[in-house]
């Protein structure tokens, strides 16, 4: 960014906070005789402030001083934020909030190269494949950077960036599909609690916990896990260039970044200023990043951390199949 750009950054900040403070205190203090001093002082003090912020976002998208842009997905993904399972209540990555910074960061002219940092387990599949998607058609560089885990849904989302950095100390991995169920049907006899089938269609009950799975409903739950998989593969190795069967071969497991690297699962290794030294090859310029944050308020973007790390040993991506209270859950 030039002198000249600074210079009109600080003219358009320092005239809207002039604007506002002679606003405020006319509208506030001069007009309503009648108000109390104390009030008038705060509510022009509130008008300064709006207006401050006003005339910086203005000053923003005049003289922009940045040339990269960089969304967070932190957390489990889910469509809502909301974060089901053990520690109901907990907020995680809103694919949602994602997507539209992405998009955001897309439409923005200053912005010329992506940053996505992933510290996330995964979560639901279609909200992680719409983050996927949406850095995937970002019209630049993407580079894809994981601090503490970028496991399954995380490394999906990754597979649709150019390149994927780690620390050495990064969970990375976890390529791989779970099926799980709660099988309470011994727990019901012994209660007395009896299950009787209103249902339209063989498998429409499959998977409830109140009664034992039979060999068809086995082979048909086993049919969309690995038709999961399959697909998660082929995702992956298209995005990351890999051959399927080298995927195949992790057996979903998650790896230390360092070794992760020697697999080919991650481009290099290093540290936040790494990754900026490598975006400004990229863009053959020196960088400056500005974090793209979801347009909500502080308290709805709170993250799960410990719910994050403790369910990213859990597989990542999750989602049901089926209504509730099928019982039967499916995860990446």
């Amino acid at each position: 960014m030039s002198d000249g750009d600074d210079v009109g950054r600080l003219l358009i900040v320092l005239g809207g906070v002039l604007v506002s403070a002679v606003l405020g205190a006319v509208f506030f203090l001069v007009v309503p005789g009648s108000l109390a001093d104390l009030l008038g002082v705060v509510l022009t003090l509130s008008v300064v402030v709006l207006g401050a912020r006003g005339a910086s976002r203005l000053a923003d998208s005049m003289f922009p001083d940045y040339n990269a842009a960089e969304v967070a997905v932190e957390g489990p993904i889910t469509r809502d934020g909301s974060t089901p399972g053990p520690l109901p209540g907990s907020m995680g990555a809103t694919a949602d909030d994602v997507v539209e910074r992405i998009e955001r960061a897309d439409e923005d002219e200053a912005a010329d190269a992506l940053l996505v940092k992933l510290d996330t387990p995964g979560g639901a599949v279609v909200p992680s494949d719409d983050i996927r998607r949406a850095a995937a058609d970002f019209d630049g560089p993407t580079v894809a950077y994981a601090t503490d885990v970028c496991a399954s849904g995380g490394y999906w989302i990754a597979s649709g960036c150019d390149e994927l950095w780690a620390r050495r100390g990064s969970i990375v991995g976890s390529i791989g599909v779970i099926g799980s169920r709660v099988n309470v049907s011994e727990l019901a006899d012994e209660l007395g609690v009896s299950y009787e089938r209103f249902a339209a269609g063989k498998y429409k009950d499959a998977g409830t916990p109140l009664k034992e799975l039979s060999a068809d409903e086995r082979e048909y739950l086993q049919g969309l896990i690995d038709g999961f998989y399959d697909d998660f593969v082929e995702r992956v190795a298209e995005g990351r260039g890999m051959d399927p069967e080298a995927i195949r071969d992790t057996e979903a497991r998650v790896y230390l970044g360092e070794d992760a690297h020697e697999l080919g699962l991650v481009d290099d290794i290093g540290d936040r200023d790494g990754v900026e030294d490598r975006v400004g090859d990229l863009l053959d310029a020196e960088v400056s990043v500005r974090e793209f944050e979801p347009e909500r308020g502080l308290a709805d973007r709170l993250r799960g951390g410990v719910a994050a790390v403790a369910y990213a040993f859990g597989a990542g991506v999750a989602g049901v199949v089926g209504d509730d209270e099928r019982g039967f859950r499916l995860r990446f």
